[in-house]
């Protein structure tokens, strides 16, 4: 193998590729970032079994070749680089890549191509076509909301739904529930679903730029996997097997209060109470007051710790309905409303046991269910 490649889209590609490089492994090649040209460009390719990255790059090939190079090694070195021409040969019969850059002359002990995993080689004729900015702002409301912990698989996923020309993403970790639905721009001819890992979905936010148009998606039949293209970047997930717990009965059907807020107020209430729940278990007390006909409401948002002290804002509000008292965690009540676009947000409660649904105001295609905590 012999190529030449500018360093700034060597960094570039490596930057997309690495976060998929395995980093506690027992199979070194899983380490290792697989280097190989491609019809004339060069391609970049990292997998953890669970998710796998490539990324194509513009090159001048000399000579054919592939090899895995150690991902740590090579990407912190070309990151030293100067911006000029990198020179890349292999020595195949000892597997050392040799790497010229300016002053700079490199060789990288590397594994035989042979030992890394395939990746897919999909057809993406009759690939599902979702808009970038739809699915990158879907991703970032949804996402949040999905499980860490691995005892319950299937809640570390996203489920995502297609019927017709709407998908539906919802994420939920058993105290929270984040449901987005958005318009495709052409109906699937049937009906799909699968469960997508949460940690996949984020890498494809992060990869899809904002001059980028569109994001293919496929579901090879019987793979039980998830690909991804857009633009010269391709990401291949594992699906999550499981059945998804029926999220449609958690959202409550009616409200005895209706609180209308300012989103960034709320926010920064939020934001306060936090430096105080954290201390303890993150709770932080909404007193909603309903007031008279010509009064406006106010919420209070109340929280303290035992060592540092306490903190009370109170945020203008416009109530329908009942005054009510109901303590949520604090954090989930930022991470949402950090993810709401529109600047006022509506809260809707029953009663201090019951779950509260958070909606932007002015936007159906969001909802989120949050549960409360007990008041003390």
């Amino acid at each position: 193998m012999k190529v030449t490649v500018l360093q700034e889209n060597l960094a570039h590609g490596l930057s997309i590729v690495s976060r998929a490089v395995s980093p506690r492994t027992t199979l070194p090649v899983l380490a290792n970032i697989l280097v190989a040209t491609d019809e004339g460009r060069l391609r970049l390719s990292a997998t953890n079994l669970e998710l796998g990255i490539t990324c194509w790059i513009g090159a001048k090939i000399e000579e054919e070749g592939s090899t895995t190079v150690p991902a740590r090694t090579f990407v912190d070195l070309v990151a030293t680089l100067p911006a000029e021409q990198v020179s890349l040969s292999l020595n195949a019969a000892n597997q050392t890549l040799n790497m010229r850059c300016g002053a700079s002359n490199t060789d990288i002990k590397c594994i035989d191509a042979q030992e890394f995993p395939p990746l897919p080689v999909p057809e993406m004729e009759g690939a599902i076509q979702i808009n970038v900015a739809d699915f990158k702002e879907m991703i970032q409301q949804v996402v949040f909301a999905a499980s860490v912990d691995e005892a319950r698989p299937v809640l570390m996923g996203v489920l995502m739904t297609m019927d017709k020309d709407t998908v539906t993403m919802a994420a939920a970790d058993g105290f929270r529930l984040s449901v987005r639905k958005a318009t495709l721009s052409q109906p699937v001819p049937q009906p799909v679903t699968a469960i997508i890992p949460g940690r996949a979905l984020s890498e494809l936010g992060r990869i899809a730029a904002e001059g980028d148009e569109m994001i293919a998606m496929v579901l090879p039949k019987g793979r039980g996997q998830a690909i991804f293209r857009v633009k010269d970047v391709e990401l291949v997930s594992q699906l999550i097997d499981g059945a998804f717990p029926d999220y449609q009965q958690i959202i409550p059907r009616a409200y005895k209060s209706r609180t209308l807020l300012s989103t960034q107020a709320l926010l920064k209430a939020c934001k306060q109470a936090e430096i105080f729940a954290r201390e303890g278990s993150n709770v932080a007390r909404l007193n909603i007051k309903s007031s008279g006909e010509l009064e406006p409401g106010s919420v209070e948002i109340f929280a303290q710790s035992e060592e540092t002290g306490s903190n009370e804002t109170v945020v203008a509000a416009t109530i329908e309905g009942v005054g009510l008292l109901i303590a949520f965690n604090v954090k989930y009540m930022r991470e949402v409303l950090e993810v709401i676009k529109t600047p006022n947000v509506a809260l809707e409660t029953s009663a201090p046991n019951a779950p509260g649904v958070i909606r932007p105001v002015g936007d159906d295609n969001f909802l989120h269910v949050i549960m409360p905590m007990h008041l003390g």
